[in-house]
């Protein structure tokens, strides 16, 4: 994440909107904001023959999926853990939304999801080769043998019944009717697990307190949230596609993914406009009919498709006051999720070793895992792609939950003397995996959660929602359609919640409910 006084380059003239060429009256579909479920309902549309435009506040798409440059170092916004790039079934979501607009993208596999470095010495590598992951575990808790086998079967049995059905809107009833009638059981088999939680299901076979405490750590690195509340069919789409359709990293890093899209969206004939800050979603007896940017330029379209939180949708860009009560009703379901301290690093390669993985948990006490600053992930994508940094270095950045109440009211010199404090500390516990790292370092830069809120538009920096109390699975989250006429929300506000392969899905569900709003093929 850049720091707050930092822009980086603007994007090259083959991205940017024409502005010579004469905009149009009324576009098909204007979509807030360029993040992965953006540009996959954008380029979803556009490849169907629907002309969309796209409007972003910043120099380049992506949101926490963009990138910056930084002393010949490329760093990713957010994670480098990368899902949906599978070249089989139908949830390997990001592969086939690329083709959709005629584009590719080259992937390295990464042989481990991640090495987690827990308390009393847990270390753990889940491996891509799913036996030699339940080889592992079961070498830490040969009591729990069985129980682990059970349980991780279990989440295979979520992932074949959503892998074995194409991905599209569960608001359309017609695409509801034709997929139960092709695959019945699947349909069955999801509606058994969508009103469940991971903790209920890993109770069933497995009672090590530690063993437990490790399912909430899996269940935490990409949920936020320990294993009681989140979802079974989230847990079933990561704890099996990391071995299906594995971890594999873009070549030239996670922001190339958002580039590739613009690339197609922009190809099948529609656009996208940079700075361009949407201020207002305009209504008509009603009915979202357009936008408003903060230089006071409008521009109607038949639909309008949010990319904003729900938080900075209903509170900022419509009036506050006018919430509708489903919104309302959301909101006491879910509230924010911490945001992250980001802490980019640029270090000499001989500081990791032969044989380091790319992606790292490290947490000292369990009793801290869902504090500020308690959990810190890591990723070191150029052990994938050295290409991103200078030759002989390497990417470290790190990452750890905190909230953006931390950091206000601080002076500008407090302000840089807190994150030069939280950084020492996070180099410090680092020090525990990679020693040597402190005297290793070339280059370092940190973000907060404001740094979060500026450069992504984020309400308080937020990941994205988490349930506000134990929820019933996903019966919860809300779908593409907002009461609102003509406005849907896509992303990690909308079904099925948080990941980059999960707001693709919701860009897929939401570009189809659109087509068939609009008599699109």
């Amino acid at each position: 994440m850049p720091a707050d006084s930092s822009l980086v380059p603007a994007p090259t003239p083959a991205l940017m909107l024409d502005r010579d060429s004469a905009p149009c009256d009324v576009y098909d579909v204007i979509v807030i904001g360029s993040g992965i479920g953006g540009l996959v309902t954008a380029t979803q549309l556009a490849a169907k023959g629907a002309r969309v435009l796209v409007l972003e506040r910043y120099l380049i798409p992506g949101g926490s999926a963009g990138y910056f440059e930084r002393e010949g170092y490329r760093f990713d916004v957010g994670a480098s853990m990368i899902f949906g790039f599978g070249n089989r079934g139908t949830t390997n979501l990001l592969t086939r939304a690329l083709q959709a607009v005629g584009m590719h993208l080259d992937t390295i596999p990464d042989p481990v999801q991640v090495h987690y470095h827990l308390p009393a010495g847990l270390a753990i590598q889940v491996h891509r080769d799913y036996e030699k992951f339940l080889q592992e575990l079961g070498k830490r808790f040969p009591h729990e043998r069985q129980g682990i086998r059970q349980f991780y079967d279990e989440c295979w049995q979520v992932f074949n019944c959503l892998n074995a059905m194409e991905l599209l809107s569960l608001e359309e009833p017609r695409y509801l009717t034709r997929v139960f009638f092709q695959h019945p059981l699947a349909c069955l088999g999801l509606v058994k697990y969508l009103p469940q939680n991971v903790g209920t299901i890993a109770r069933r076979y497995i009672q090590d307190p530690e063993l437990l405490k490790f399912i909430d750590m899996e269940c935490y690195i990409w949920s936020v949230v320990p294993a009681d509340q989140t979802p079974m069919i989230n847990a079933g789409m990561v704890f099996s596609d990391r071995h299906y359709g594995g971890i594999n990293y873009p070549r030239g890093g996670v922001g190339q993914i958002a580039q590739k899209l613009v690339e197609g969206l922009e190809k099948a004939g529609s656009q996208i406009r940079y700075k361009a800050r949407v201020t207002e979603i305009l209504c008509e007896h009603g009915r979202a009919v357009g936008v408003k940017l903060a230089t006071g330029e409008t521009y109607r379209a038949k639909r309008i498709v949010s990319n904003a939180t729900r938080w900075d949708t209903f509170e900022k860009l419509l009036p506050p006051e006018q919430m509708p009560r489903a919104e309302q009703k959301w909101q006491q379901r879910y509230r924010k999720s911490p945001s992250f301290f980001s802490l980019h690093l640029g270090v000499k390669a001989e500081v990791l070793p032969v044989g380091t993985d790319c992606h790292h948990v490290l947490l000292e006490d369990w009793s801290r895992m869902e504090e500020s600053y308690g959990t810190i992930f890591v990723s070191i994508p150029t052990l994938l792609d050295p290409s991103l940094a200078p030759m002989g270095y390497h990417i470290v950045h790190s990452f750890t939950p905190c909230w953006i109440n931390e950091w206000q009211g601080l002076s500008p010199r407090d302000y840089e003397e807190k994150k030069e404090q939280v950084a020492a500390q996070i180099v410090d516990r680092l020090e525990a995996i990679f020693p040597g790292l402190a005297a290793g370092l070339d280059f370092q830069e940190a973000g907060t959660p404001r740094t979060h809120r500026r450069f992504l538009g984020r309400d308080d920096g937020t990941y994205g929602p988490i349930p506000a109390r134990k929820l019933m699975g996903l019966l919860g989250m809300s779908f593409n359609r907002t009461a609102i006429p003509g406005l849907y929300c896509v992303g990690d506000s909308t079904f099925p919640g948080q990941g980059l392969n999960a707001v693709a899905f919701s860009g897929f569900a939401c570009a189809h409910r659109i087509a068939v709003d609009l008599g699109l093929p």
